[in-house]
């Protein structure tokens, strides 16, 4: 039987990390994935009509472009590339015009009017700053080499989005705001609420949110393509029970969340460690609609048309609201919804002519509710005339989503909820969280910091960790 420096399980954007920085400093590596292609959370299939393909899960990505890691690496040449719509999001109200988020600080300012001075005051140092930031954010808790910088964007990001709202005085500001921040999915009162809408703000600034053309699939099989021209292996359909299912390793890494981990027999965790695990706490879920259309989405501010994402909800009491709501286990009828529009900007995604559109909506975890109509009332709020477009639609309730990805536990696709407690300290209290009790056992899935996202951080945080533990080898 073979035998391996490290195995890896799951071929998530962290798993595929992990998997490329071990294979990277010359050891053999296993990648073994459950599923029938790579990608997890970057999975694009015809869900509707033959033609129309959908992202599964993730669709935009401002943190795959931004991120330090996926940035080394040659991904273009492994057939990836993105497209930057002209705006990263916009965020229609029910008087007709938008908040736009630019792909720029200047111009995204300019349009909030007299809110300007307010926005540059919050994004525009995170945005001037970011290559050097990012390597200290999206990672553990560590001593920062820019300490002055750090302590400058966690004064702002600790608070919660409904108190850095208030720096806004106009309703196109907050609202733009009140998207941005429930990104985060939890209530926007919540401490460190602020955090993720300075980094997407800031991160849409200077990098835009992009589509990568053919789908998020293509995210997936670049990174796999360059792992595998490293000399990585990869296995498909094998799913783990038991550690004694595995070859020989030195180095067991687990892309996977806390509940995942508890149903593996021969991990060998003690007994505290494996009663942390069973306290970490998930988040709100999601509904999904994937829509096959006939037409562009007709949005009364045009310039909808021409943006990324779309935030659907209106105000920002409006959204804060729904999002409390949800949290606390409530139906909304009137929820916030995040809707894209990929192929508005990548034609390989539906027939000549025609269009695809993806939307979720927060809902109670492990909700098995239909939000179908909700979710449409509230495109067709801002885009009278949707549903005349609509070829066909599929849909995933948040059970659903946990039964596409067992790491979506009741629907939540960050992987546990980031509120204060667990933004950093995830999924236990330590230090060096990539660790488990078992030193030969590795996690390096959301439940891990920075948390949620297309980014691989959390996976080459881990795969850092374990070659200093194991083979002597620092990277920086």
């Amino acid at each position: 039987m073979d035998k391996y420096d490290a195995i890896i399980i799951g071929a998530g954007p962290n798993g595929l990390a992990a998997a490329i920085t071990l294979q990277k400093q010359g050891l053999s590596t296993l990648l073994l994935e459950g599923s029938y292609s790579v990608g997890g959370g970057m999975r694009t299939k015809e869900l509707t009509l033959p033609g129309f393909k959908h992202d599964i899960c993730s669709a935009i990505h401002p943190m795959a472009i931004a991120s330090p890691f996926f940035r080394t690496l040659p991904l273009a040449e492994h057939g990836l590339h993105f497209v930057k719509p002209h705006y990263a999001a916009a965020h229609p109200l029910d008087h007709g015009s938008a908040a736009m988020l630019y792909n720029s600080v200047a111009e995204t300012a300019d349009g909030l009017g007299h809110d300007a001075k307010a926005y540059r005051d919050l994004v525009a140092q995170v945005a001037d700053g970011w290559e050097s930031l990012s390597s200290t954010i999206m990672g553990p808790l560590r001593y920062p080499a820019n300490p002055l910088q750090l302590a400058s964007f966690g004064i702002k990001a600790l608070q919660p989005a409904s108190w850095t709202a208030g720096r806004f005085r106009t309703e196109q500001g907050k609202a733009l705001w009140a998207g941005l921040a429930a990104h985060g999915i939890q209530p926007l009162s919540n401490w460190t609420t602020s955090a993720i809408a300075l980094v997407l703000a800031a991160v849409g600034n200077k990098h835009g949110w992009p589509v990568p053309v053919g789908g998020s699939q293509s995210i997936a099989d670049a990174l796999a393509s360059y792992y595998q021209s490293l000399g990585g292996k990869i296995q498909l359909n094998h799913w783990l029970r038991d550690r004694g299912e595995l070859p020989d390793h030195k180095v067991l890494i687990l892309d996977m969340t806390p509940a995942q981990l508890l149903k593996i027999e021969g991990l060998g965790f003690a007994d505290r460690y494996s009663k942390q695990l069973q306290k970490y706490r998930y988040g709100m879920g999601v509904f999904k609609l994937d829509w096959a259309l006939s037409a562009k989405t007709p949005f009364t501010d045009k310039r909808c048309q021409e943006a990324a994402t779309v935030h659907l909800g209106n105000t920002f009491a409006e959204i804060a609201a729904a999002e409390r709501a949800a949290h606390g286990g409530q139906r909304v009828e009137k929820p916030f919804v995040l809707f894209t529009q990929p192929s508005a900007f990548d034609d390989t995604r539906a027939p000549a002519g025609q269009h695809t559109a993806w939307a979720y909506c927060h809902v109670p975890n492990g909700s098995t509710e239909d939000y179908t109509e909700a979710i449409e009332q509230q495109v067709e709020r801002f885009a009278p005339g949707f549903r005349d477009t609509i070829l066909a639609r599929h849909k995933f309730s948040a059970v659903e989503m946990e039964g596409y990805n067992p790491n979506y536990v009741g629907g939540d696709i960050n992987g546990g909820i980031m509120d204060i407690f667990q933004l950093y300290t995830r999924p236990t209290l330590s230090l060096t969280p990539y660790r488990t009790s078992n030193r030969e056992v590795y996690i390096c899935s959301s439940s891990t910091p920075p948390g949620g996202g297309v980014h691989g951080m959390s996976g080459y945080h881990a795969a850092k960790t374990a070659l200093l533990d194991h083979f002597n080898t620092r990277i920086a």
